[in-house]
């Protein structure tokens, strides 16, 4: 069918969701938007389903959850009752649907006879990924679209490890997923039968306890945060999302009581009202916590994105005002903290092991090689990261300490299996804590770091391209990287090309072959040891470049980011 027929089918449904009915007759004269709302499926791909929330087979809505959820009841029959019997965890953001989608997944579930926990209020993304390995669940469901922008929504599946699924179960869910075609028939149970069957159950309180019990562990040094707990100065916003209530309690159960919230932004906000994105990564974000943290002379203030998956930190300066870190320099900060503070305490595994992805900043690698932490790097994607860590368990060879992507997700301890932003709050209050007592702040020490390893600045150029033109133009430009390897990025030289499609690594005239399974991703090394990485998103319209740059000075780090940028707008018309 074309998307007219499409259209026309959901048009003359006579049993059409009311507000989705009300959402076609407000665009049936808007051709490009009913094109694009139904020339295509909503992509569920290896990181589950995103998109903007409305009418159609290429939006968020009750039909496209029902199907995605029909797909995943379908993975689990199919590895038998046992797993079945096991049941799905179930949790949602603040966003606009993320209840009712939540409870529409649960009672497709159910159809199939398979029990449901579903959080009764709204929760972070890694409570979820605790809740199902508490609960020994078959798998999970977190419907969220992280810090995107209020008009959308999204669908990701967790496995029984707790950790998002790997490419050969993802591909898996999605062959599944995709063979359902009549999305408008899809059944799902009456929810007063649900819950009069035992098929839909709600939970919370129990779980948190146990959560919260668990961020315990992320704490290394007690006493430190017994002596700091009332000293130390904190501002933290949850930018109208999950964060708070854990953010909260996690803080003070390891004694810092001095802690100051943005009132406007700690109660859950589908809108964002305050923000223009609700994103940590964004200085934006921080403004309102700005003003508390000058109010309060905060020492650090912190943030998490809407499902509490992601975290980024602004420090006050030697002049007085406050950066915002990246979220590399907050993965650098956290690598010398945890490594420093279990070294003193000879804790620290001979057989340590810490884990990043391959467009992550190389400071933490030099920062774990100094205290003889081996760094494994693995494709983008928190999945991977989990992933390895399933495997040291299953042959103990080695033991996981810390883990994190540059796009502020961070892993402390693995009773989660992806980003935790309620870990990374508590690690970033000790460690505040800890160089406080030193008499250094966050920022004097990251530059201790440069002044110690060398100077390392990152920068992300993140294209959003919409629609089925933007798909193509992704495409082009990947093709044109792929076909066309570029031999300098500025004036430096590129000394090593890897393809990880092709899982091809090319250095002079030696070819080897990469051990990491496929991903649409080149990454070019250069001659200095800066690197330059390209890829599309997995989870939105965009692509993504990665430019990293390394040198003895700040200033002649600056100097190449700025041609490596400019390299790259000159290759690529955006």
């Amino acid at each position: 069918m074309d998307w007219k027929e499409k259209y026309q089918n959901w048009l003359n449904y006579s049993e059409l969701d009311e507000s989705l009915k009300q959402d076609l007759q407000k665009h049936k004269d808007d051709e490009a938007k009913l094109e694009d709302a139904f020339y295509t499926s909503l992509e569920f791909g290896t990181a589950g389903m995103r998109g903007i929330i409305g009418a159609g087979t290429n939006r968020m809505n009750i039909y496209t959850v029902r199907q995605a959820t029909e797909g995943l009841a379908m993975f689990i029959e199919n590895q038998g009752e046992k797993l079945k019997d096991r049941g799905v965890a179930i949790a949602y953001d603040s966003r606009h649907m993320s209840k009712e989608f939540a409870v529409e997944a649960a009672l497709t579930l159910a159809e199939h006879g398979i029990k449901a926990y579903v959080f009764e209020e709204l929760r972070p993304t890694p409570e979820l990924s605790f809740a199902v390995r508490h609960l020994k669940a078959a798998a999970g469901i977190m419907i969220t679209a992280s810090h995107n922008p209020p008009e959308y929504n999204g669908y990701k599946v967790y496995g029984a490890d707790g950790g998002q699924l790997p490419p050969k179960e993802a591909d898996e869910l999605t062959t599944y997923v995709r063979s359902v075609e009549d999305i408008l028939s899809i059944k799902a149970m009456d929810k007063e039968k649900a819950l009069a069957e035992g098929l839909l159950k709600f939970i919370g309180k129990e779980v948190d306890k146990s959560y919260l019990e668990a961020v315990k562990t992320v704490t290394i040094d007690g006493d430190l945060t017994d002596r700091q707990g009332r000293e130390l100065k904190i501002v933290f916003t949850p930018l109208h999302g999950t964060g708070q209530m854990l953010g909260q309690k996690a803080l003070e159960q390891i004694g810092f009581k001095n802690v100051y919230f943005v009132e406007e932004q700690s109660k859950p906000d589908p809108d964002f009202t305050t923000v223009k994105s609700p994103n940590p990564e964004d200085p934006e974000a921080f403004e309102l916590a700005i003003e508390k943290g000058t109010e309060v002379d905060a020492d650090v203030l912190i943030a998490t994105d809407p499902d509490a998956d992601r975290l980024g930190v602004a420090v006050r300066t030697a002049k007085g005002h406050y950066e915002v870190l990246t979220g590399n320099q907050i993965a650098a900060l956290m690598t010398e903290y945890i490594f420093k503070a279990l070294s003193t305490k000879e804790t620290l595994p001979k057989n340590s092991v810490m884990l990043k992805s391959i467009v992550s900043s190389n400071l933490p690698t030099a920062i774990g090689d100094k205290y003889g932490v081996k760094t494994i790097d693995v494709l983008t994607g928190f999945k991977f990261i989990a992933e390895k860590i399933k495997a040291f368990e299953a042959d103990h060879s080695n033991v996981f300490m810390y883990g994190f992507e540059e796009s502020y997700g961070y892993l402390i301890q693995p009773f989660v299996r992806d980003k935790d932003a309620i870990q990374a709050l508590v690690m970033v209050a000790e460690m505040t804590a800890y160089f406080k007592e030193q008499g250094y702040s966050l920022f004097d020490t990251i530059h201790e770091l440069y002044h110690e390893y060398g100077h390392y600045k990152e920068k992300t150029i993140s294209v959003k391209m919409d629609g089925m033109e933007g798909t193509e133009k992704i495409n082009e430009i990947m093709q044109t990287f792929r076909s066309k390897t570029p031999d300098k990025f500025g004036d430096i030289q590129v000394v090593k090309m890897e393809d990880f499609k092709t899982q091809t690594r090319q250095t002079g005239d030696t070819t080897e072959t990469i051990d990491l399974p496929p991903a649409n991703v080149l990454k070019y090394t250069l001659a200095d040891s800066s690197w330059i990485a390209v890829r599309p998103s997995g989870t939105e319209p965009k692509i993504k470049f990665y430019l990293s740059a390394c040198d003895d000075s700040g200033v002649a780090v600056t100097e190449k980011m700025e041609a490596f940028e400019e390299d790259i707008r000159s290759r690529v018309d955006f």
